[in-house]
């Protein structure tokens, strides 16, 4: 079954995709089905949702999901008509512009930095999705791939923004042999990360006051499993290829 479907029951609180007619498309959730039912969500299916503050004006403003919903508006059976729900963190409407983001900052409900890590003003966020709007963080995009590997995802917004700020200031690992176009540099750059994550202390500050305990460092490098197994090193011949592989196998389809 297409990943795309898991990650949009997952993205709408409803875990998985169980099945899916050959002619099912993202547009019409009726032709494929998700484990949980709308209506039967619990705190488990919830939690993975993307989430958004509710701005002045009524605007939405997204705190998670930024790049889950970009891939979304950029399938072909996707867009900016694509339907998937979001999860309220707060109703901030009535604050003016000014309080408004000085609340988004005091929660640290937003990442305002660009992709060299220099803060910038909230005027030059991106206001919408799509790969059109995006810079590429190269650091961002490698601490996608180290999730459960040297980390786990958690409810912190910006989660990976913090580890990538890390492994941009602070990590010490080396990454001017990385070729990302190539499977076996991107592996082995992987795992150069994440061991270095998970040989972190619990307790040690990782960026911004979030410890690697909070920021869902795992105890053991690749959850424990060995290197063949788990979420590191699947083939995209595998039955459930490894992220890296999908990503490598979209880009060679590309060129």
């Amino acid at each position: 079954m297409n990943k795309k479907f898991d990650d949009w029951c997952e993205a709408n609180g409803q875990a998985k995709a169980v099945s899916a007619t050959p002619s099912a498309t993202l547009t019409d959730p009726s032709l494929f089905t998700c484990e949980v039912p709308v209506g039967a969500e619990t705190a488990d299916t919830i939690a993975p949702m993307k989430t958004v503050v509710i701005g002045p004006g009524g605007r939405p403003y997204l705190t998670d999901g930024h790049h889950t919903l970009a891939s979304f508006y950029e399938l072909a059976d996707g867009g900016p008509d694509l339907h998937v729900r979001l999860r309220v963190l707060d109703n901030l409407s009535e604050l003016s512009e000014r309080a408004f983001w000085a609340e988004l900052k005091k929660n640290k409900w937003v990442w305002d930095r660009n992709v060299d890590g220099d803060t910038i003003p909230v005027d030059n966020l991106p206001d919408g999705v799509g790969l059109a709007k995006f810079d590429d963080d190269r650091y961002r995009s490698l601490l996608y791939f180290a999730r459960d590997i040297g980390f786990s995802a958690g409810t912190i917004p910006f989660q990976e923004f913090y580890w990538a700020a890390w492994v941009r200031a602070a990590s010490g690992v080396d990454l001017s042999t990385w070729d990302q176009n190539d499977l076996a540099s991107y592996l082995a750059t992987v795992e150069s990360v994440t061991r270095a994550q998970t040989a972190l202390p619990a307790d040690s500050v990782v960026e911004s006051g979030f410890t690697a305990s909070a920021l869902g460092v795992l105890s053991a490098w690749n959850d424990g499993k060995s290197q063949s197994k788990g979420e590191f090193a699947k083939p995209y011949s595998d039955d459930k290829p490894g992220k890296i592989a999908y990503a490598l196998e979209f880009k060679h389809g590309l060129g």
